[in-house]
């Protein structure tokens, strides 16, 4: 496997300008973000954090005509990943919880399962639509090519073609 591209920082016209940027907008994405979390003070100053860390490494070189509107989106897409993470540990946990305690995994194998479990979504979140929801009825709900057809009104080659492209994304998505 193949390791991640490194990603450069992004070029500031100056130091200055960005010790700037974050002096003039840090209080204000703090609270914004306090407020979108319900008064967590914490998490906000977390997030207002990464986010300003995610500026660093994405900004354009060019500078910044709205730096308020670039932060708020930067921000936003964290709640997005943040809350995707929860709801899967929260769904991995509901269905650790009916299992019985002696078969209960590790500390270690659960966060390797949430790891895998983040990863996976992260991938069939970039596939179109329609291509992720006949690969997940047919792989996750094990439905016949047929059904799904009469499910989403389509052919089942128009099945068989999503199915394709799929496994193509996901291999693709492995070997990167």
């Amino acid at each position: 496997m193949r390791r991640p591209p490194i990603v450069q920082p992004a070029e500031f016209s100056s130091t200055e300008s960005l010790a700037s940027v974050y002096r003039e907008h840090h209080g204000w994405l703090v609270q914004m973000l306090r407020r979108r979390l319900s008064g967590n003070i914490e998490n906000a100053a977390d997030l207002a954090h990464d986010t300003f860390e995610r500026l660093l490494r994405h900004a354009p070189a060019t500078g910044l005509d709205e730096p308020r509107g670039f932060l708020t989106t930067i921000a936003k897409r964290l709640l997005i990943d943040q809350a995707r993470k929860k709801a899967i540990e929260q769904a991995y946990l509901e269905t650790l919880a009916m299992r019985e305690d002696d078969t209960a995994p590790s500390p270690e194998t659960m966060a390797l399962v949430l790891e895998t479990l983040n990863a996976v979504c992260k991938v069939m979140e970039k596939l179109p639509p329609r291509v992720r929801r006949v690969f997940i009825l047919a792989q996750i709900d094990g439905m016949p090519y047929r059904d799904i057809a009469h499910e989403l009104s389509i052919s089942v080659a128009a099945v068989q073609r999503d199915m394709v492209k799929a496994w193509e994304h996901c291999y693709a998505a492995l070997y990167a």
